[in-house]
């Protein structure tokens, strides 16, 4: 299947699921960045120049990314009762 198909299919899927599309580019964007980081084995400058993009935007990203992260597992561990003591 061309890209460009997948891309058709994934797209109708996500529609259909009403994702809106500023949640559609940051999660592709975040998903794009961790697969390219993975491919140059977490190397920052090879991977921003895989990229085509500057070593601090790429840098400035990752660090958004994983801030995000750790707000939503501390937000998750809150939401959660605590356990009962008997």
């Amino acid at each position: 299947m061309q890209m460009r198909a997948r891309l058709e299919a994934l797209i109708d899927e996500m529609l259909d699921g009403q994702i809106m599309l500023d949640e559609a580019v940051t999660e592709f964007e975040k998903l794009y960045i961790q697969k390219a980081l993975a491919r140059n084995k977490e190397h920052l400058s090879r991977t921003a120049v895989s990229l085509g993009i500057h070593r601090n935007t790429l840098s400035k990203r990752v660090a958004t990314y994983r801030t995000q992260e750790r707000a939503s597992t501390n937000h998750r561990a809150r939401k959660s009762p605590p356990p009962r003591k008997r």
